[in-house]
Parts: structure tokens; C-alpha cells; sequence
């Protein structure tokens, strides 16, 4: 779950992001579609890397947390918006926060239509969630241990990849739903 405090603290890196030209407005089809393009393939390797018989679950973890900032960098260039080379996954980590998140929500209130009671509050956690979710893999990949017994690796793993999957199968929804720039 996103915390009022870290939507509030991602409000203001995004507009501090701005100001420091961190992160520009920009279109560049060729980049969105080469996103795209490598969020499919990076998903696909970590999918073949967890069936094989090597099992490199550091590896998994690392590709599955690409795949995902590959597709949110494809879905942040069709609202027109293009990160720059610095804290480049800080920036796309607030980024996500506060300029997809709602839209998100807004899709999953759609389609949770027939059940109109609780999709107010399934939207509001799924989407929380899937934006967590992004968070979530850049802190493991960057404090994922050798130490860990192969269990908890293949667990990790395995998380790291049930989120890309989902990740990206929600971001890929939004893109047709976005009004080119």
C-alpha cells in the first residue's frame, strides 16, 4: 500500500524532477515502442530463466524489476513524459505515483463495474498496489543477497515475477488509453 505521506513526497520529487529537468515533457515513439519491445523481452527471459534448470534467481529478480520499469518508461512517454539519465528509477518510481496511479484506479473501476460496492475500495488497493509493486522489486534488486538459501531465492524469484507479470499487464491496458500528447 502507497501512504498519503509517500504520494505527498512523490508529488513534490516529481515536481522538484521537473524543475531540474530530471524528467521532461517529451514524445518519442521510437523510445515508447523500444520500451515496449524490451519489457515483452526482459519479461520472457525471466520467465525462461525461472524454468530452467540453472535457476539464477538473482537474475530473475533483476530482469522481472526491468521488465516493469521498462513498460512504466513506455507508459510515462505516451503521457509525454521522458526521464532523464540521473536517479533515473527514483524518477520513474515517483513518476508512477503521481501521474498513473489514478488512472489506473479509474480503469479497474470499470471493469469491477457489476460489483459497484466494493470496486471503490478493490480499485483503490489494486492500483496501490500494482505502483507498490514497482517500489517493491527496485528495493529488492538492489539489496537481494548471495546468502540467501536457494528456497528463499526461488521465492523472491518468483514473487519478482507474479508482479512483472501483473505490472505489465496493467500498464499495457493503459496505453491505448491515453490521448497522444
Amino acid at each position: 500500500m502507497i501512504d498519503k505521506e509517500r504520494i505527498k513526497e512523490a508529488n513534490q520529487n516529481f515536481a522538484h524532477y521537473l524543475q531540474n529537468g530530471l524528467i521532461k515533457k517529451e514524445k518519442n515513439e521510437t523510445a515508447k515502442a523500444m520500451y515496449i519491445k524490451n519489457a515483452d523481452l526482459s519479461l520472457n527471459l525471466a520467465e525462461e530463466c525461472m524454468n530452467s534448470s540453472l535457476k539464477p534467481y538473482i537474475w530473475i529478480v533483476t530482469i522481472s524489476y526491468y521488465s516493469m520499469f521498462y513498460i512504466a518508461n513506455a507508459v510515462l512517454l505516451k503521457l509525454g513524459y521522458k526521464t532523464g539519465d540521473k536517479i533515473v528509477h527514483k524518477v520513474t518510481n515517483d513518476a508512477l505515483i503521481v501521474l498513473v496511479m489514478d488512472k489506473i484506479k479509474k480503469g479497474l473501476l470499470e471493469e469491477y463495474e457489476s460489483a459497484k460496492e466494493d470496486a471503490l475500495e478493490i480499485a483503490s488497493i489494486k492500483s496501490d498496489e500494482i505502483v507498490a509493486s514497482y517500489g517493491l522489486e527496485m528495493d529488492k534488486r538492489s539489496r537481494f543477497q548471495y546468502d540467501m538459501t536457494e528456497s528463499i531465492q526461488e521465492q523472491k524469484a518468483n514473487t519478482s515475477l507474479k508482479r512483472a507479470r501483473q505490472f505489465i499487464f496493467e500498464m499495457k491496458k493503459l496505453l491505448p488509453l491515453f490521448k497522444k500528447q
